[in-house]
């Protein structure tokens, strides 16, 4: 719990500080200075929802929604530049006769701080923290009696420097780091004990007795590289990919872990929007779970792939 504490701490603190920071730097008299922070805030909810009534084809009637949230706090001030992003997304799906269940749940940290040598230059040298984990259990339905993921089981930190291309005509955003350290939390003993998210799990003699608890955490040293890039590619279409590569060093060196989001955000108006997207994710580490025979068996790793259609109001202040 004091982990728990000690990172949640951080988080909340690096975002209040450049928020409260921001704030603070914007003047009474705005037409004579000029802030150094940028923001921008960008809320949304979409829903959909499908109903039938003596529908000779049949079907089920549901209605899903998906609540999100972006939050940009950018300082720069000569050659310096500190940029913090805050990602929320937490979404919901009920069907007749069926619970209600979970379709997307996600809380992201960003922090990237640069310089560069000159102001033509678009490569900083860079220092790079990021923290993403979930807010509620997750579970393989249709079984919700045994959680296989939780809050902080898990989270995943990521804290590094390298060289970052940043072109902001271009919107396109490179990141290379050659020495970053991941670090896999898995704050539930009883994930822990099951080796879950690739922690050292508990080791048991002969009778089932414990002799050792699992590990609550992993530490990996390796490679990353992160790629932003986004476009209108054509009016009121625009175009937004986010990819993340990693591999350890020392943990089979060459296995990359693959984290890949591309979106397509059709502007209706300023409020309305549509959003069709795809969300990839390998990671050696993280083991599927199946249900065999009404019980959960571990399986060796997948593809996770995850689509995305939704149509929503978006509110930008």
């Amino acid at each position: 719990m004091k982990v728990f504490q000690k990172i949640f701490l951080l988080t909340t603190l690096l975002f209040s500080t450049s928020f409260f920071a921001q704030e603070a730097a914007i003047p009474v008299v705005k037409d004579t200075v000029i802030s150094n922070w940028e923001k921008k805030n960008t809320v949304g909810l979409d829903i959909t929802q499908i109903a039938f009534v003596n529908w000779n084809a049949g079907g089920n009637s549901s209605i899903s929604g998906l609540l999100k949230g972006n939050f940009l706090r950018k300082y720069q001030k000569g050659n310096l530049k500190w940029v913090n992003e805050m990602i929320i997304r937490y979404g919901v799906n009920k069907q007749d006769g069926v619970e209600l269940r979970k379709t997307d749940d996600a809380f992201q940290f960003n922090s990237t701080l640069g310089y560069r040598k000159d102001d033509v230059t678009n490569w900083y040298s860079s220092a790079k923290f990021n923290f993403n984990t979930q807010f509620t259990n997750g579970y393989a339905y249709p079984n919700t009696t045994k959680a296989i993921s939780k809050p902080f089981a898990p989270a995943y930190i990521f804290l590094g420097v390298g060289s970052e291309y940043a072109n902001k005509e271009k919107k396109l955003n490179v990141y290379i780091s050659p020495l970053t350290m991941k670090t896999t939390l898995v704050l539930d003993q009883t994930l822990a004990n099951q080796g879950a998210f690739g922690v050292n799990k508990a080791v048991y003699d002969v009778d089932g007795n414990l002799l050792r608890k699992g590990e609550l955490h992993r530490m990996e040293l390796g490679f990353l590289l992160t790629n932003y890039y986004k476009k209108e590619i054509y009016k009121n279409i625009i175009w937004e990919n986010r990819l993340s590569l990693y591999s350890d060093y020392i943990n089979r060196f060459g296995n990359v872990d693959i984290d890949w989001q591309m979106q397509l955000e059709l502007v209706v108006n300023e409020y309305v929007k549509a959003n069709i997207g795809a969300h990839f994710i390998y990671d050696d580490d993280i083991k599927a779970k199946e249900e065999r025979n009404g019980e959960q068996v571990t399986v060796g790793p997948k593809l996770q792939l995850k689509q995305l259609l939704g149509v929503g109001l978006s509110y930008n202040f």
